[in-house]
């Protein structure tokens, strides 16, 4: 059936829901399916825990910086045509992706992954609300949150299982499959979908900005350490080129008739406090998101199947509660959820604080089945009050604009929090070596026992290593427990009343 934009449905609603649903699934899948995969590929490269890192943050970073351009992209090229190119683009990258032979050529292809991706969520969306008639809508929007809600429960079970049974090259290539059906089916199904294709001016001062000041940051941040940060001509060139580019950006950004982000919203007060908590909420919910599997699996010892399966219980509780917060939420007053919220994730990073390297399986998953109670409680309505005091055609720019920035804070706390864990440890190591003495009875003791002083040396470095991780770990949970107590003092900076607005789901 060939129709405009607005009359336009598919021969088969189901078919079309399929193809949309699985491109956004495989996208979504792949921000966390390759968390609990970490250790095995920078093994497998030769690189260390914190170079691994660049995996997620080439990924997200780029997914940022191309976000707000979905508006441009639509009206240039058309919804569809930008969808399909996603698919397919982002398909050949994941291929790219598996045959990597070394990091550098594995972060290079996942920040092309992320750049493809950054309009297929929104795009999604639009294309999903669109093709449904106006009183199931809302079944539309559900289909989108059950998603975002199901495939990051996926994504760490299904990565673990791939690396541990096959190779960890497996979690790019299944995308090349998923992708060619989803493209397959949305061009059968819509590919007759007629959009009105407009030449807008896109501001390319605001993108040229956005990328060199978002970019040089981002280098900083993930190779600061290795560099020796600012004794490093690189890290002074890079920290100078982003405080540049960010301060035009800025500057540009609140002058300009159509800005690639409207900073200008932040006038609004609970747009101002919701989009602050969001971002630092989610940057440190990411933070753990990522810590958990790479202490399983360098402390603990864990399987990157088993590192999976301990975290894959923080879905059940959103899943079961979607409809009712959904449905009943907006009844109460939302900063009471979004502080319950943050209460519960503060609780649990301080009870992950407490944890021991003797901890076991099932504590892991009761903690995380826990977390899923704040995640569940999360989004909508820190979503709902960021966006109640827009107007008309603010909702959608606030929309696009909270997305971009919660992106690119967890992007930026996975290279701090990164950083921060592997100094902990080192400072942790050095004090428990200094207990060390060849004049202590224990020690000589030890000595004799393993047969000669490096066997007992190398024995004892690996207890102080796992030890002084450990310490590093629990400290970081603790601090990010205390964090997320603190954020709940942010959201009542908002004034009700909270308009439900119909948001954009995380």
């Amino acid at each position: 059936m060939t129709g405009t934009a607005s009359s336009f449905r598919p021969a088969s609603l189901a078919l079309a829901t399929v193809g949309l649903s699985l491109g956004t699934f495989m996208q979504v899948l792949d921000i966390t399916i390759a968390n609990v995969s970490l250790p095995t590929i920078a093994g497998n490269l030769g690189a260390s825990q914190d170079q691994s890192t660049w995996v997620i943050t080439s990924f997200t970073v780029c997914q940022a910086i191309t976000l707000p351009m979905t508006g441009f992209l639509s009206r240039r090229f058309g919804q569809v045509r930008v969808f399909i190119s996603a698919v397919l683009l982002f398909s050949l990258f994941s291929l790219a992706c598996g045959l990597s032979v070394s990091l550098p050529m594995l972060v290079m292809f996942r920040a092309l992954q992320g750049a493809v991706c950054g309009p297929m969520y929104p795009i999604t969306q639009s294309l999903m609300v669109s093709i449904y008639p106006h009183e199931k809508r809302a079944m539309a929007l559900a289909i989108i949150s059950m998603i975002t809600v199901v495939a990051p429960i996926v994504g760490p079970v299904a990565g673990g299982w791939i690396t541990d049974s096959y190779s960890w090259r497996w979690i790019f290539f299944i995308n090349v499959p998923i992708g060619m059906v989803a493209a397959l089916l949305v061009v059968v199904q819509m590919g007759k979908r007629i959009d009105e294709l407009r030449r807008g001016r896109i501001d390319w001062v605001g993108v040229a900005t956005l990328i060199l000041g978002v970019g040089s940051l981002q280098i900083l941040l993930d190779r600061g350490n290795e560099l020796d940060w600012f004794n490093s001509t690189t890290i002074r060139l890079l920290a100078a080129v982003a405080v540049v580019a960010l301060t035009v950006f800025v500057i540009w950004e609140l002058t300009d008739d159509q800005p690639v982000v409207d900073l200008r919203l932040f006038r609004h007060r609970n747009f101002a406090a919701g989009t602050f908590a969001l971002v630092l909420a989610f940057g440190l919910f990411f933070a753990v998101s990522l810590l958990l599997p790479l202490w399983m699996q360098n402390t603990l010892g864990y399987t990157a199947l088993w590192s999976g399966l301990a975290v894959a219980p923080i879905g059940i509780i959103p899943v079961l509660l979607t409809f009712w917060v959904g449905k009943y939420a907006a009844r109460m007053d939302l900063r009471w959820l979004t502080a319950l919220s943050f209460a519960v994730m503060g609780y649990v990073c301080l009870r992950i604080g407490g944890f021991t390297t003797e901890v076991g399986f099932w504590s892991i998953a009761w903690t995380e089945l826990v977390m899923g109670l704040g995640v569940a409680l999360f989004f909508m309505p820190i979503l709902t009050i960021l966006l109640s005091d827009l107007e008309g055609s603010e909702i959608a720019e606030g929309s696009g604009s909270a997305t971009f920035l919660r992106t690119v804070g967890a992007s930026f706390a996975v290279s701090i929090i990164t950083y921060l864990w592997t100094r902990g440890a080192s400072a942790s190591h050095a004090h428990l070596v200094e207990f060390i003495t060849v004049s202590s009875a224990q020690v000589r003791q030890g000595i004799e026992a393993a047969g000669s002083v490096d066997r007992y040396a190398a024995m004892m470095n690996g207890i102080i290593t796992q030890q002084s991780m450990q310490i590093s770990f629990n400290q970081m949970f603790n601090a990010l427990g205390f964090c997320f107590f603190a954020l709940i003092a942010v959201v009542w900076l908002s004034r009700p009343p909270f308009v439900r607005q119909r948001a954009r789901p995380p």
